[in-house]
């Protein structure tokens, strides 16, 4: 107990160990809810070029603004290029200046500029396409009716705070348990602590237990941050996000003991950390979906104690799962966990 209190008061007396762990993952969620939130009430933009017959280009500007489904912007043809480039607008409309002048009451001939390499693009081509089509009295052939009500969790910062949480769980667990123990032993302090009957095993638990006393904070912060300014919800049990979030910690701990059971120097720790977090920086899906990947890939990702936790986390928070439900990642996260204090105790030197 000694020592884990000893390890507490270590971290909270180092101000910049309390900024990544607590603030530095809310500031990441505020930048990234605030990219990707959606704008303009979901529509979608629209660039209209100010070039053409004059008279068929106002009558088109006109439809198009009627639409509650669009947002239109009249712009020359340096500027559209541009704000099509940077993803500012998703389509660009023309009205074609070599075609010959419609008569009153017929379709202008046009032009859509978009980027077909994009979902965004395509989709954005298609609505304007249709609104034209219906403004100047397409009538439709096949009786269809929407369902578009929005569904809870489908937002993509209710996708992005359990994955950020998970990533503040997997990064307190290496840096914080990895370098404290380097620095120790960097410090001599472990050789110190060789010469007591304290067992490594009783060392290594009380680093694991300090860092555990912080969860609620770690898990509190981030999701507090998410459900004030960004209304997320959590539509599962309460108990069992923590259950989940303790059992994600304990893995992490654990791996980060595995690390830093060998390593004398923080570079050294630094390098190995590096080479375990990269992997699932990429692959786990905190920033977006691993179903991305290559279908191959997907079981080797998925036995990733990142993608694990969050999907854990999750099929609790956006749809409201059970921990029976969510046997499956909370077994690789345990394997993980035991399978590194185990490396650990064993590998374990002191100085």
């Amino acid at each position: 107990m000694e020592l884990t209190r000893a390890r507490i008061l270590e971290f909270v007396r180092e101000p910049e160990a309390v900024f990544w762990v607590f603030v530095f993952p809310v500031l990441m969620a505020v930048a990234l809810g605030i990219a990707f939130r959606s704008q303009n009430g979901g529509r979608t933009s629209v660039a209209l070029l100010d070039s053409g017959p004059v008279a068929a280009r106002a009558e088109l500007e006109q439809k198009l603004r009627a639409s509650p489904l669009i947002e239109l912007r009249v712009l020359d043809e340096e500027t559209a290029a541009l704000a099509l480039r940077k993803t500012r607008v998703e389509v660009v409309v023309a009205v074609d200046a070599n075609a010959a002048a419609p008569t009153e009451g017929e379709p202008p001939a046009l032009t859509y500029r978009y980027d077909g390499a994009r979902a965004e693009g395509r989709a954005a081509r298609l609505l304007v396409d249709d609104v034209v089509q219906r403004a100047w009295g397409r009538a439709d052939t096949v009786n269809a009716r929407d369902e578009n009500a929005p569904r809870r969790g489908a937002r993509y910062i209710d996708f992005l705070i359990p994955g950020l949480i998970g990533l503040n769980l997997m990064g307190s667990g290496l840096w914080g348990i990895g370098f404290s123990v380097v620095i120790a032993r960097t410090n001599k302090l472990l050789k110190r602590l060789a010469a007591t009957p304290m067992r490594r095993s009783d060392y290594l638990l009380s680093i694991a237990l300090s860092r555990l006393l912080f969860l609620g904070l770690e898990v509190l912060a981030i999701a507090g941050a998410g459900r004030l300014l960004f209304g997320v919800q959590v539509a599962g049990s309460i108990l069992a996000l923590g259950l989940v979030s303790l059992v994600g910690a304990l893995s992490f701990g654990g791996i980060g003991l595995m690390v830093a059971a060998r390593p004398r120097t923080v570079e050294a720790v630094s390098g190995w950390m590096n080479l375990v977090q990269l992997p699932m920086w990429l692959l786990s899906g905190t920033f977006f979906s691993y179903e991305r990947f290559p279908e191959f890939a997907l079981p080797l990702i998925r036995a990733l104690p990142l993608t694990a936790l969050n999907d854990a986390l999750r099929g609790i928070m956006n749809d409201g799962m059970s921990l029976a439900s969510l046997w499956a990642p909370l077994l690789v996260l345990l394997a993980w966990g035991l399978t590194g204090f185990a490396v650990a105790v064993k590998f374990f030197r002191w100085q």
